[in-house]
Parts: C-alpha cells; sequence; structure tokens
C-alpha cells in the first residue's frame, strides 16, 4: 500500500514538474552544471561522457548512498540507481535514461519508500 501511494505521489510529482518553473532545474544547473538543464539525451548503459555526468550527479543531489561517482561512465553502478529511482518515481524500471527519467532527476520524489537494491 505504501509503495503504491509513493508511485502514485511520484506520477502526480512529475506531472506537477512538467507545469512548474524551472526553478529546479536552475538549482541544479547550479549545483551539477556538467550540461544544461534543456540537454535530456536518452541516455543507455555504456553510454560515456558530459550528459552521463549530469545524470549521475543529479542523483547523488537525492543524498543517500550509495553515492556514484561522477565519471561520465554509464556502468553498472549507475544502472542499479537509475533503475532505483525509477521505481521511486512509479516508472518503468529499464536501462535508459529517457525524458521521463530526466524529469525525475530533476524533480526528485523525496519520499521513495522502495529500500535500494543490494
Amino acid at each position: 500500500m505504501i509503495r503504491r501511494t509513493c508511485a502514485t505521489l511520484g506520477t502526480a510529482l512529475l506531472m506537477a514538474g512538467a507545469l512548474a518553473t524551472t526553478s529546479h532545474d536552475a538549482a541544479a544547473e547550479q549545483t551539477c552544471a556538467y550540461t544544461p538543464a534543456a540537454e535530456r539525451p536518452t541516455l543507455t548503459p555504456t553510454d560515456t561522457g558530459l550528459p552521463v555526468k549530469q545524470a549521475q550527479c543529479l542523483s547523488n543531489r537525492w543524498g543517500g548512498v550509495p553515492k556514484l561517482p561522477v565519471n561520465g561512465i554509464f556502468g553498472p553502478a549507475t544502472v542499479k540507481k537509475m533503475r532505483w529511482i525509477q521505481g521511486c518515481h512509479g516508472l518503468v524500471r529499464n536501462d535508459v535514461v529517457d525524458q521521463n527519467t530526466w524529469q525525475a532527476l530533476y524533480h526528485p520524489a523525496w519520499d521513495c519508500y522502495d529500500p535500494y537494491p543490494q
């Protein structure tokens, strides 16, 4: 029941975030300045570069453990964390950072009840 509520809340937050101003994006750009907030390419495992660093940095803004090394390599640790973030937001858990996942990274649901996979 809690998980369903979290997923529903996460989906609602994603929808609200899509309508909100870009102040969250601006704040994220101050702490994670590898790429502009408007640059949100689809990322898949083995991708490298600044957009991957941006996704890694944004995932670390969530707090908690584990912190990803911001190395620009979309490897197994990044896949694991992105899948967890997707689950926290009621998104399909896949190995792709798509537009919905970017939205979640810029507008996180802080009250995720999904335990981090071991």
